[in-house]
């Protein structure tokens, strides 16, 4: 048995991140370049929202554009990454009884290949996606982090990407360098808080936190990658916040190391 695995969540933002070097992509990469190589990626992103439990059982998992109203070159990107049946096979076996459905068809969305193509950019690592049941409550999402948790000492790097804040009602568009409303400022600050008191799994019942919260996270896809990178965190293991910042005054581009 090799290294444990640490744990990530990204804020993944803007699609356009897949193209452009800022602060966050810079932070991605620096992440990436430091990670023990995983021999796979597990990756839960915000975009694969159903109503059931599925992962992805390709062999070459196509990129998925699934977006509108972006420059041409954004719909040009590919990531040639292959998949891992037998990753996909390993996931429904650890989290039996429940029915994970093997879709062979799903390629990678943008939450997953976005952040990927900065983290690892020779696409050299096998990736395969898990959805997020929509019909399912936070206390779910986390129970199913903590049944993959063995796939950490198996040298699969699982990945949640979402926005911790993630309110584009609320988005400043157009306007750079906005400072962030006072609710995003709370709510991710106090989500901070709790992670690095060891406190967490407090955050399952984020939908319960109030005014804040509830701007913060006004449907609860963004949000749910993160529980699951939490119900991976084992006693006393450190948390980290590799990358920082928050966009338009209403996007937080938090990233959440575990391990």
């Amino acid at each position: 048995m090799g290294d444990i695995m640490p744990a990530l969540f990204l804020g993944h933002g803007n699609p356009m991140n897949a193209l452009q070097s800022n602060m966050f992509t810079e932070g991605w990469r620096k992440l990436g370049s430091g990670l023990p190589g995983p021999k796979a990626v597990l990756a839960i992103s915000a975009h694969w929202y159903i109503a059931n439990t599925a992962v992805t059982g390709s062999a070459a998992p196509e990129t998925i554009h699934d977006f509108y109203g972006f420059p041409r070159e954004l719909f040009d990107v590919t990531y040639p990454a292959a998949g891992k049946p037998e990753l996909a096979e390993r996931v429904r076996e650890l989290l039996q009884p429940l029915d994970v459905l093997r879709n062979d068809r799903r390629g990678l969305d943008h939450g997953v290949w976005a952040v990927l193509c900065h983290l690892f950019p020779d696409a050299d690592i096998p990736v395969v996606q898990l959805s997020i049941d929509s019909t399912k409550e936070p206390e779910f999402h986390f129970d199913i982090g903590r049944r993959l948790g063995p796939l950490r000492d198996e040298g699969v790097l699982v990945i949640g990407s979402g926005n911790i804040v993630h309110n584009l009602r609320a988005y400043r568009w157009g306007e750079q360098g906005a400072p962030p409303f006072d609710w995003a400022l709370r709510f991710e600050t106090g989500a901070r808080k709790l992670m690095l008191e060891g406190n967490g799994q407090r955050l399952v019942d984020f939908m319960k936190m109030g005014d804040d919260a509830l701007l913060a996270s006004p449907t609860p896809d963004h949000f749910l990658p993160l529980l699951y990178i939490l119900g991976l965190q084992r006693e006393h293991e450190p948390v980290s916040f590799p990358v920082e910042g928050i966009e338009g005054g209403a996007l937080s581009m938090l990233s959440v190391r575990i391990g």
